[in-house]
């Protein structure tokens, strides 16, 4: 791939990838095809996690453990992962929380004709964050990935430099 950046393809790769993945997770858990699940946060896999992993592997394989960008890719990979399963997922539990607590004044202002409460027309978006298990999926699907995508390059290199050779 002249002229492009591997690690960032393989990285947007990764979480396309895992997007598209939702889609089928999101069948065998309920049976049903919703192509919607390719666009939306959290659930299984963790694009999230996996973006970050192919991107850490890659540069990994490609530059070494030892090198300033392998400590980047990897220090800003752990931060996104913690946080997806993190705050991410917690502020997902308080929006269910708030929307049960919505729902409840609702029945309650019913039975109350003078308690004027005007219910919001969209819940908060409850699917924010991920499990640990979807995590640890994403960031699987992104280590293999990374690692292929830098095999591959190295492959390409080592074909190239043959080409370039003079046989006698």
């Amino acid at each position: 791939m002249k002229r492009m950046n591997r690690g960032i393809i393989t990285a947007f790769s990764a979480i396309g990838l895992a997007q598209g993945l939702k889609i089928l997770t999101h069948k065998n858990l309920t049976g049903e095809w919703d192509w919607r699940q390719a666009f939306t946060t959290g659930g299984m896999p963790s694009s999230h996690s996996a973006g970050v992993s192919a991107l850490a592997s890659y540069v990994a394989s490609h530059r070494g453990a030892r090198h300033t960008e392998t400590a980047l890719a990897v220090v800003f990979g752990v931060i996104v992962m913690y946080d997806a399963q993190g705050i991410r997922r917690h502020t997902g539990e308080i929006a269910q929380l708030v929307n049960d607590l919505e729902d409840s004044f609702v029945s309650i202002s019913a039975d109350f004709p003078s308690l004027e409460y005007v219910q919001r027309e969209e819940e908060l978006k409850e699917l924010l964050g991920h499990q640990p298990i979807e995590v640890l999926g994403g960031g699987l699907i992104g280590l293999l990935l990374g690692l292929v995508s830098a095999s591959y390059e190295k492959d390409e290199r080592r074909r190239n430099r043959r080409r370039r050779i003079p046989v006698h």
